[in-house]
């Protein structure tokens, strides 16, 4: 059975004039569908099964990536349901020379598990052994409570 640290996945993407609004920083919806890739990811290598976007309740942009840097997206699974998975997102803007960071975007979004036969399949149990594996579950608990994400939509 999968654990937490079992599912972290971290992307990067260098924020080039292509990823970018009038601002010349990183467009939102760029930043959303990397968001979406890196917990889709996530919640497969969790699940062993391929994973679609159910839901996404909430998704807070605190500051801009500007073009040039880094955006780094991390994703891990924390939390799930009979066939849904929860996975909880950051995105960074990272300097690529000093590695420097600073949050950008946070959420959480539910996948749900699809089998072979294109409907919703049972996931298995997510283990909680390490001491980070602890401290990820209640990062991302405490951001979903303080987010108002309801914590079961019955999938």
């Amino acid at each position: 059975m999968p654990t937490i640290e079992d599912t972290y996945i971290e992307n990067r993407h260098r924020i080039q004039p292509n990823h970018t609004n009038n601002y010349e920083t990183a467009h939102g919806g760029n930043v959303m569908k990397w968001m979406d890739q890196a917990g889709a990811l996530s919640a497969m290598r969790f699940a062993g099964e391929t994973c679609v976007t159910a839901s996404i309740n909430q998704m807070n942009f605190e500051r801009p990536i500007p073009e040039g840097d880094t955006a780094v997206v991390e994703a891990y699974v924390f939390d799930h349901g009979t066939t849904s998975i929860k996975v909880r997102l950051r995105a960074f803007r990272e300097d690529p020379c000093t590695g420097q960071r600073e949050l950008t975007t946070t959420s959480v979004f539910v996948f749900v598990a699809i089998g072979d036969d294109g409907s919703p399949t049972t996931v298995p149990e997510l283990q909680v052994e390490s001491a980070r594996d602890k401290e990820l579950r209640q990062d991302a608990r405490e951001w979903a409570d303080a987010n108002c994400v309801p914590s079961d939509r019955g999938w």
